[in-house]
Protein backbone atom coordinates (compact mmCIF):
# COMPACT_ATOMS: atom_id res chain seq x y z
CA UNK A 1 0.00 0.00 0.00
CA UNK A 2 1.27 3.17 -1.34
CA UNK A 3 1.88 6.28 1.69
CA UNK A 4 -0.09 9.06 1.27
CA UNK A 5 1.19 12.08 1.43
CA UNK A 6 0.79 14.64 4.25
CA UNK A 7 0.78 18.59 4.14
CA UNK A 8 0.41 20.34 7.30
CA UNK A 9 -0.87 23.70 6.87
CA UNK A 10 0.37 25.94 10.62
CA UNK A 11 -2.03 29.07 10.49
CA UNK A 12 -5.49 28.66 9.92
CA UNK A 13 -6.51 32.45 8.57
CA UNK A 14 -7.26 33.58 5.30
CA UNK A 15 -3.97 32.47 3.70
CA UNK A 16 -4.29 28.90 5.71
CA UNK A 17 -7.46 28.48 4.51
CA UNK A 18 -7.58 29.24 1.56
CA UNK A 19 -4.57 27.05 0.87
CA UNK A 20 -6.24 24.02 2.13
CA UNK A 21 -9.15 24.38 0.51
CA UNK A 22 -6.97 24.84 -2.44
CA UNK A 23 -5.05 21.91 -2.19
CA UNK A 24 -8.50 19.52 -2.32
CA UNK A 25 -9.74 22.35 -5.37
CA UNK A 26 -6.93 20.96 -7.55
CA UNK A 27 -7.32 17.13 -6.65
CA UNK A 28 -4.68 16.79 -3.85
CA UNK A 29 -5.49 13.42 -2.06
CA UNK A 30 -3.17 13.06 0.76
CA UNK A 31 -3.96 14.12 4.42
CA UNK A 32 -4.53 17.60 5.01
CA UNK A 33 -3.57 19.24 8.04
CA UNK A 34 -4.47 23.02 9.16
CA UNK A 35 -3.58 23.88 13.04
CA UNK A 36 -5.11 27.13 14.06
CA UNK A 37 -4.39 29.04 17.62
CA UNK A 38 -7.73 31.04 17.22
CA UNK A 39 -10.61 28.45 18.39
CA UNK A 40 -12.44 29.67 15.62
CA UNK A 41 -12.49 28.64 11.94
CA UNK A 42 -10.60 30.70 9.34
CA UNK A 43 -12.57 34.16 8.85
CA UNK A 44 -11.81 37.28 7.04
CA UNK A 45 -10.35 39.68 9.20
CA UNK A 46 -11.67 43.59 7.13
CA UNK A 47 -14.81 43.64 8.31
CA UNK A 48 -13.51 43.62 12.28
CA UNK A 49 -12.75 47.39 11.81
CA UNK A 50 -15.89 47.87 9.40
CA UNK A 51 -18.84 46.37 9.08
CA UNK A 52 -18.15 43.58 11.92
CA UNK A 53 -17.16 46.28 14.26
CA UNK A 54 -20.80 48.16 13.73
CA UNK A 55 -22.65 45.43 14.06
CA UNK A 56 -23.97 45.06 10.62
CA UNK A 57 -23.18 42.00 9.72
CA UNK A 58 -22.85 38.30 12.48
CA UNK A 59 -19.18 36.54 12.62
CA UNK A 60 -20.79 34.00 10.11
CA UNK A 61 -21.17 35.93 7.60
CA UNK A 62 -16.97 36.65 7.46
CA UNK A 63 -16.07 32.68 7.29
CA UNK A 64 -13.34 31.97 4.21
CA UNK A 65 -15.09 28.25 3.73
CA UNK A 66 -18.18 27.59 5.37
CA UNK A 67 -17.59 25.78 8.86
CA UNK A 68 -18.84 22.07 7.40
CA UNK A 69 -16.77 22.51 4.16
CA UNK A 70 -13.40 21.11 6.06
CA UNK A 71 -15.10 17.99 7.39
CA UNK A 72 -16.40 17.70 3.83
CA UNK A 73 -12.96 17.86 2.28
CA UNK A 74 -11.40 15.76 4.68
CA UNK A 75 -9.34 18.61 6.12
CA UNK A 76 -8.38 17.91 9.63
CA UNK A 77 -9.07 21.13 11.18
CA UNK A 78 -7.55 21.90 14.49
CA UNK A 79 -8.64 25.33 16.07
CA UNK A 80 -7.05 26.23 19.52
CA UNK A 81 -3.92 24.80 19.02
CA UNK A 82 -0.32 26.04 19.10
CA UNK A 83 2.87 24.86 16.91
CA UNK A 84 5.90 24.88 19.49
CA UNK A 85 8.73 23.45 17.01
CA UNK A 86 9.35 22.70 13.59
CA UNK A 87 11.90 20.27 13.10
CA UNK A 88 12.92 20.34 9.44
CA UNK A 89 15.31 17.33 9.89
CA UNK A 90 12.38 14.31 10.93
CA UNK A 91 10.09 16.79 8.87
CA UNK A 92 8.18 16.95 12.14
CA UNK A 93 6.06 19.39 13.77
CA UNK A 94 5.31 19.50 17.83
CA UNK A 95 2.19 20.99 18.86
CA UNK A 96 1.21 22.04 22.49
CA UNK A 97 -0.01 19.13 24.37
CA UNK A 98 2.71 17.19 23.27
CA UNK A 99 1.13 15.90 19.83
CA UNK A 100 3.71 15.16 16.70
CA UNK A 101 2.86 16.05 13.01
CA UNK A 102 5.16 14.37 10.17
CA UNK A 103 4.89 16.10 7.16
CA UNK A 104 6.10 15.65 3.42
CA UNK A 105 5.18 19.68 2.59
CA UNK A 106 4.82 22.15 5.43
CA UNK A 107 3.29 25.74 4.42
CA UNK A 108 3.40 28.08 7.52
CA UNK A 109 0.51 31.02 7.65
CA UNK A 110 1.20 32.37 11.12
CA UNK A 111 0.15 35.84 9.98
CA UNK A 112 1.22 38.38 12.25
CA UNK A 113 0.38 40.44 15.87
CA UNK A 114 0.01 43.45 16.45
CA UNK A 115 2.74 45.64 17.70
CA UNK A 116 2.92 46.18 21.45
CA UNK A 117 5.27 49.52 21.94
CA UNK A 118 6.70 50.05 25.66
CA UNK A 119 4.54 52.79 26.55
CA UNK A 120 3.44 53.29 30.34
CA UNK A 121 -0.21 51.67 31.07
CA UNK A 122 -0.46 49.61 28.18
CA UNK A 123 -1.50 46.98 30.16
CA UNK A 124 -4.42 49.49 31.49
CA UNK A 125 -7.78 47.87 31.18
CA UNK A 126 -9.80 49.65 28.63
CA UNK A 127 -6.41 49.79 26.31
CA UNK A 128 -7.40 48.00 23.73
CA UNK A 129 -6.60 46.16 20.20
CA UNK A 130 -7.96 45.00 17.16
CA UNK A 131 -6.77 41.80 15.45
CA UNK A 132 -8.77 39.37 16.38
CA UNK A 133 -12.71 38.47 16.24
CA UNK A 134 -12.47 38.46 19.83
CA UNK A 135 -11.13 41.49 20.31
CA UNK A 136 -13.11 43.37 17.96
CA UNK A 137 -16.16 42.43 20.22
CA UNK A 138 -14.51 43.77 23.28
CA UNK A 139 -14.17 46.90 21.45
CA UNK A 140 -17.90 46.81 19.99
CA UNK A 141 -19.29 46.01 23.59
CA UNK A 142 -17.44 49.81 24.60
CA UNK A 143 -18.59 51.46 21.81
CA UNK A 144 -21.48 52.82 22.87
CA UNK A 145 -22.61 56.25 21.73
CA UNK A 146 -22.09 59.24 23.77
CA UNK A 147 -18.28 57.42 25.06
CA UNK A 148 -14.95 58.97 24.85
CA UNK A 149 -12.32 56.96 22.58
CA UNK A 150 -8.42 57.49 22.31
CA UNK A 151 -7.50 55.65 18.51
CA UNK A 152 -3.81 55.38 18.49
CA UNK A 153 -2.38 55.41 15.09
CA UNK A 154 -3.67 56.40 11.61
CA UNK A 155 -2.68 53.51 9.20
CA UNK A 156 -5.42 51.52 7.77
CA UNK A 157 -6.91 50.10 11.02
CA UNK A 158 -6.71 52.92 12.61
CA UNK A 159 -9.00 54.94 10.28
CA UNK A 160 -11.22 52.92 9.88
CA UNK A 161 -11.87 51.89 13.74
CA UNK A 162 -11.56 55.61 14.08
CA UNK A 163 -14.42 55.98 11.44
CA UNK A 164 -16.73 53.22 12.33
CA UNK A 165 -16.44 54.34 15.90
CA UNK A 166 -17.73 57.83 15.44
CA UNK A 167 -20.85 56.03 13.11
CA UNK A 168 -21.78 54.35 16.12
CA UNK A 169 -21.83 57.69 18.16
CA UNK A 170 -18.63 57.29 19.64
CA UNK A 171 -16.34 60.23 20.40
CA UNK A 172 -12.83 59.74 19.06
CA UNK A 173 -10.02 61.95 19.16
CA UNK A 174 -6.91 60.01 16.67
CA UNK A 175 -3.36 60.22 17.48
CA UNK A 176 -1.06 59.88 14.38
CA UNK A 177 2.98 60.63 14.55
CA UNK A 178 2.83 61.63 11.03
CA UNK A 179 1.14 65.33 9.58
CA UNK A 180 -1.77 62.98 8.11
CA UNK A 181 -3.22 59.74 8.43
CA UNK A 182 -2.15 57.20 5.90
CA UNK A 183 0.78 59.73 5.13
CA UNK A 184 3.37 56.83 4.57
CA UNK A 185 1.34 54.93 2.45
CA UNK A 186 -0.69 57.38 0.09
CA UNK A 187 1.75 60.24 0.78
CA UNK A 188 0.31 64.02 2.21
CA UNK A 189 -1.38 65.53 -0.54
CA UNK A 190 -3.83 62.60 -0.66
CA UNK A 191 -3.55 62.49 3.32
CA UNK A 192 -4.83 65.82 3.69
CA UNK A 193 -7.92 64.70 2.17
CA UNK A 194 -8.63 61.83 4.41
CA UNK A 195 -7.76 64.09 7.22
CA UNK A 196 -10.44 66.80 6.61
CA UNK A 197 -13.01 63.78 5.66
CA UNK A 198 -12.41 62.57 9.60
CA UNK A 199 -12.28 66.10 10.56
CA UNK A 200 -16.04 66.72 9.07
CA UNK A 201 -17.41 63.68 11.07
CA UNK A 202 -16.13 65.18 14.42
CA UNK A 203 -12.99 63.38 14.84
CA UNK A 204 -10.44 65.53 16.56
CA UNK A 205 -6.79 64.80 15.39
CA UNK A 206 -3.61 64.63 17.25
CA UNK A 207 -0.73 65.03 14.32
CA UNK A 208 2.60 64.82 15.03
CA UNK A 209 2.33 63.42 18.21
CA UNK A 210 2.48 60.88 19.56
CA UNK A 211 1.53 58.74 23.45
CA UNK A 212 4.16 59.09 26.27
CA UNK A 213 1.86 57.44 28.59
CA UNK A 214 -2.08 55.86 29.37
CA UNK A 215 -3.17 56.97 32.40
CA UNK A 216 -5.61 55.60 35.10
CA UNK A 217 -6.47 54.18 38.69
CA UNK A 218 -6.60 49.94 37.40
CA UNK A 219 -8.96 51.26 34.14
CA UNK A 220 -7.91 54.03 31.91
CA UNK A 221 -9.26 57.53 31.77
CA UNK A 222 -6.73 59.72 29.72
CA UNK A 223 -3.87 59.12 27.39
CA UNK A 224 -1.06 61.79 27.63
CA UNK A 225 0.78 62.57 24.34
CA UNK A 226 4.60 63.57 24.24
CA UNK A 227 3.37 66.96 23.26
CA UNK A 228 2.14 67.24 26.34
CA UNK A 229 -1.43 66.75 25.42
CA UNK A 230 -3.94 64.98 27.95
CA UNK A 231 -6.89 63.47 26.49
CA UNK A 232 -9.78 62.29 28.72
CA UNK A 233 -11.35 58.91 27.57
CA UNK A 234 -13.23 55.90 28.56
CA UNK A 235 -11.45 53.58 26.93
CA UNK A 236 -8.38 53.64 23.78
CA UNK A 237 -7.18 51.23 20.56
CA UNK A 238 -3.79 51.04 19.63
CA UNK A 239 -3.48 50.18 16.20
CA UNK A 240 0.17 51.03 14.80
CA UNK A 241 0.81 48.14 12.42
CA UNK A 242 1.93 44.34 13.11
CA UNK A 243 5.35 41.92 13.58
CA UNK A 244 5.26 38.80 11.65
CA UNK A 245 5.05 35.53 13.57
CA UNK A 246 7.86 33.83 11.89
CA UNK A 247 9.85 32.67 14.86
CA UNK A 248 8.82 29.07 14.09
CA UNK A 249 10.57 29.46 11.39
CA UNK A 250 13.11 31.12 12.60
CA UNK A 251 14.09 29.01 15.12
CA UNK A 252 14.09 26.14 12.95
CA UNK A 253 16.71 27.71 10.89
CA UNK A 254 14.47 29.23 7.83
CA UNK A 255 16.08 32.90 6.75
CA UNK A 256 14.31 35.85 7.73
CA UNK A 257 14.12 39.59 7.78
CA UNK A 258 10.95 41.74 8.66
CA UNK A 259 9.39 37.80 7.79
CA UNK A 260 10.36 35.06 6.39
CA UNK A 261 12.06 35.15 2.98
CA UNK A 262 10.10 33.33 0.50
CA UNK A 263 10.77 32.87 -3.24
CA UNK A 264 8.64 34.01 -6.21
CA UNK A 265 6.73 30.18 -5.81
CA UNK A 266 6.83 30.59 -2.02
CA UNK A 267 8.91 28.78 -0.75
CA UNK A 268 11.40 29.27 2.54
CA UNK A 269 15.00 28.12 2.84
CA UNK A 270 14.08 25.42 4.42
CA UNK A 271 13.34 22.60 2.40
CA UNK A 272 9.65 21.57 1.61
CA UNK A 273 8.64 24.43 3.59
CA UNK A 274 6.40 27.30 2.24
CA UNK A 275 5.16 30.33 3.53
CA UNK A 276 2.24 32.82 2.76
CA UNK A 277 0.24 35.81 3.82
CA UNK A 278 1.40 38.53 6.33
CA UNK A 279 4.35 36.52 7.89
CA UNK A 280 6.14 36.97 4.13
CA UNK A 281 8.74 38.76 2.75
CA UNK A 282 8.65 37.13 -0.78
CA UNK A 283 10.50 38.11 -3.75
CA UNK A 284 8.07 39.92 -6.54
CA UNK A 285 9.55 40.10 -10.26
CA UNK A 286 7.64 44.00 -10.41
CA UNK A 287 8.43 45.48 -6.97
CA UNK A 288 11.27 43.29 -5.57
CA UNK A 289 11.50 41.91 -1.89
CA UNK A 290 8.10 43.18 -0.02
CA UNK A 291 6.57 42.13 2.86
CA UNK A 292 2.10 43.01 2.39
CA UNK A 293 -0.52 42.92 4.74
CA UNK A 294 -3.45 43.32 2.78
CA UNK A 295 -6.27 40.83 2.05
CA UNK A 296 -5.70 40.79 -1.26
CA UNK A 297 -2.54 39.01 -0.68
CA UNK A 298 -3.48 36.59 1.93
CA UNK A 299 -5.89 35.03 -0.05
CA UNK A 300 -3.95 35.24 -3.67
CA UNK A 301 -0.74 33.93 -1.94
CA UNK A 302 -2.44 31.41 0.06
CA UNK A 303 -3.37 30.25 -3.30
CA UNK A 304 -0.01 30.42 -4.97
CA UNK A 305 1.42 28.66 -2.05
CA UNK A 306 -1.05 25.18 -2.09
CA UNK A 307 -0.19 25.40 -5.84
CA UNK A 308 3.37 25.08 -5.36
CA UNK A 309 3.33 22.80 -3.10
CA UNK A 310 2.00 20.44 -5.55
CA UNK A 311 4.38 21.35 -7.65
CA UNK A 312 1.81 23.07 -10.68
CA UNK A 313 2.14 27.06 -9.89
CA UNK A 314 4.29 29.08 -11.81
CA UNK A 315 6.10 32.88 -10.01
CA UNK A 316 3.73 34.54 -7.52
CA UNK A 317 3.59 38.07 -9.45
CA UNK A 318 0.24 39.35 -8.39
CA UNK A 319 -0.06 43.44 -8.67
CA UNK A 320 -1.03 43.92 -5.31
CA UNK A 321 -4.18 46.07 -4.60
CA UNK A 322 -6.34 47.23 -1.43
CA UNK A 323 -9.22 48.80 -0.56
CA UNK A 324 -10.71 50.50 2.72
CA UNK A 325 -14.21 51.80 3.22
CA UNK A 326 -14.44 54.61 5.51
CA UNK A 327 -17.46 56.78 6.15
CA UNK A 328 -18.81 56.87 2.86
CA UNK A 329 -15.59 56.97 1.11
CA UNK A 330 -14.34 54.01 -1.31
CA UNK A 331 -10.45 54.07 -1.20
CA UNK A 332 -8.77 51.89 -3.72
CA UNK A 333 -5.04 51.04 -4.38
CA UNK A 334 -3.32 48.89 -7.17
CA UNK A 335 0.64 48.56 -7.09
CA UNK A 336 3.06 48.88 -4.14
CA UNK A 337 5.00 52.26 -3.44
CA UNK A 338 7.29 53.50 -0.56
CA UNK A 339 8.92 56.39 -2.40
CA UNK A 340 8.00 57.82 -5.67
CA UNK A 341 9.16 61.25 -7.32
CA UNK A 342 6.53 62.19 -8.85
CA UNK A 343 2.54 62.39 -8.08
CA UNK A 344 -0.05 63.51 -10.55
CA UNK A 345 -3.58 63.81 -10.30
CA UNK A 346 -6.00 63.01 -12.44
CA UNK A 347 -9.45 65.12 -10.65
CA UNK A 348 -8.95 67.41 -8.01
CA UNK A 349 -8.06 66.22 -4.62
CA UNK A 350 -10.67 69.07 -3.18
CA UNK A 351 -13.58 66.95 -5.35
CA UNK A 352 -12.99 63.84 -3.36
CA UNK A 353 -13.27 61.91 -6.32
CA UNK A 354 -9.96 61.86 -8.23
CA UNK A 355 -7.03 58.86 -8.84
CA UNK A 356 -3.68 59.49 -7.75
CA UNK A 357 -0.44 57.94 -10.04
CA UNK A 358 2.62 57.41 -7.71
CA UNK A 359 5.67 57.48 -10.38
CA UNK A 360 9.37 56.48 -10.05
CA UNK A 361 11.49 57.84 -13.06
CA UNK A 362 8.45 57.76 -15.25
CA UNK A 363 7.40 54.40 -14.73
CA UNK A 364 4.33 54.17 -12.63
CA UNK A 365 4.30 51.90 -9.53
CA UNK A 366 1.17 52.49 -8.03
CA UNK A 367 -1.98 54.29 -8.37
CA UNK A 368 -5.12 55.53 -5.58
CA UNK A 369 -8.40 55.67 -6.44
CA UNK A 370 -11.09 57.65 -4.11
CA UNK A 371 -14.87 57.59 -5.21
CA UNK A 372 -13.95 56.33 -8.48
CA UNK A 373 -15.87 53.36 -8.80
CA UNK A 374 -15.03 49.98 -9.56
CA UNK A 375 -15.07 46.82 -7.35
CA UNK A 376 -14.04 47.63 -3.55
CA UNK A 377 -12.89 44.76 -3.30
CA UNK A 378 -10.75 43.69 -6.11
CA UNK A 379 -9.92 47.31 -7.89
CA UNK A 380 -7.60 45.31 -10.37
CA UNK A 381 -10.71 43.94 -11.81
CA UNK A 382 -13.03 46.38 -12.69
CA UNK A 383 -12.98 50.44 -13.51
CA UNK A 384 -10.15 52.99 -13.83
CA UNK A 385 -7.17 51.19 -11.92
CA UNK A 386 -7.28 47.95 -13.85
CA UNK A 387 -6.13 50.08 -16.46
CA UNK A 388 -3.12 50.60 -14.19
CA UNK A 389 -2.06 47.18 -13.80
CA UNK A 390 -0.64 46.62 -17.10
CA UNK A 391 1.36 49.61 -16.84
CA UNK A 392 2.89 49.06 -13.59
CA UNK A 393 2.94 45.26 -14.68
CA UNK A 394 5.41 46.08 -17.70
CA UNK A 395 7.50 49.10 -16.24
CA UNK A 396 5.98 51.36 -18.84
CA UNK A 397 6.76 54.87 -19.41
CA UNK A 398 3.91 57.07 -19.13
CA UNK A 399 3.17 60.77 -19.82
CA UNK A 400 2.04 62.63 -16.86
CA UNK A 401 0.09 64.48 -18.74
CA UNK A 402 -1.48 62.46 -20.09
CA UNK A 403 -2.75 60.77 -16.93
CA UNK A 404 -3.62 63.91 -16.04
CA UNK A 405 -6.15 64.52 -18.69
CA UNK A 406 -9.61 63.39 -17.90
CA UNK A 407 -10.52 63.30 -21.40
CA UNK A 408 -7.90 60.69 -22.76
CA UNK A 409 -8.59 56.95 -22.06
CA UNK A 410 -6.13 55.21 -19.45
CA UNK A 411 -7.54 51.64 -21.08
CA UNK A 412 -6.27 52.66 -24.52
CA UNK A 413 -2.79 53.48 -23.24
CA UNK A 414 -3.43 50.15 -20.58
CA UNK A 415 -4.19 48.62 -23.97
CA UNK A 416 -1.06 49.18 -25.80
CA UNK A 417 1.05 48.51 -22.91
CA UNK A 418 -0.45 44.55 -22.68
CA UNK A 419 -0.30 44.34 -26.62
CA UNK A 420 3.58 45.15 -26.10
Amino acid sequence: MIRKQHFVILGAGLAGGTAAMTLRQEGFDGEVTLVGTERHVPYHRPPLSKTYLRGEERFEDQLVNPEDSYADNGIDLRPGTSALRIDPQSRHVELDGGTHLTYDRLLVTTGGRNRRPPIPGLELEGVLQLRTVDEANVIRAAASAGRKAVVVGMGFIGSEVTASLRQLGVEVTSVEGFRTPLARVVGEPVGEVLADVHREHGVELVLEDSVAAFEGGRRIERVRTHNGRLIECDFAVVGIGISPNSELLEAAGAAAQNGVLVDDRCRTTLPDVYAAGDVTNHQHPVFGRIRVEHWNNGYNQGRAAALSMLDTGGPYDYIHSFWSDQYDQSIEYVGFALSWDQLVFRGKPESRQFLAFYLQEGTMRAAFGLNRGGDPEDPEQDGELKACVPLIREGVRVDPAFLADEERDLLRIAGGASAG
